[in-house]
């Protein structure tokens, strides 16, 4: 592919800096996962987020979305199930297919960690005028629309 076209120039000079000024917000989100209690592998976090959004995905959803092969996934939902964050259950619609769900304790850590982000950008947002933080807004809202196809509604909280 020819990116010597201008357009495709200031895009990639522009992706390079939104990229270059993500690093704060990334940073500030990956200080909180870091810091979590239990200590969750990115992994781990991912799957516990996909079975959030996707209450009852099975273990092929599951390593589908992960990116990983199911005997992978069994293990990752193994020690999650271990540590009570997730159960297995019986799928209403298959007594051959089984579904993941989160526990109240799966939930409680989410939404723990959910609290901690917020309060990570509020304390820099704090710092930002009100103009800016609207666009900021505005921009990131922008980005998600856009992103939403491309992820196939993935992992976020």
């Amino acid at each position: 592919m020819d990116r010597t076209e201008s357009g495709d120039d200031s895009l990639d000079a522009f992706a390079r800096q939104v990229s270059e000024q993500a690093e704060a917000l990334v940073a500030a989100w990956n200080e909180v996962e870091r810091t979590a209690v239990p200590r969750l592998s990115g992994l781990q976090l991912q799957a516990l987020l996909i079975t959030y959004r996707t209450p009852g995905i099975n273990l092929t959803g599951m390593a589908e979305r992960v990116g990983a092969a199911p005997p992978t996934v069994s293990r990752l939902c193994d020690r999650l199930e271990a540590a009570g964050l997730l159960v297995r259950r019986r799928a209403t619609t298959s007594r051959r297919e089984i579904g993941l769900t989160l526990t109240a304790q799966g939930h409680d850590i989410l939404a723990a960690l959910a609290e901690r982000r917020f309060l990570a950008v509020r304390r820099v947002l704090q710092q930002v005028p009100a103009a800016q933080r609207e666009a900021l807004l505005a921009g990131l809202r922008a980005f998600s629309e856009a992103a939403e196809p491309l992820n196939d509604g993935g992992p976020s909280l």
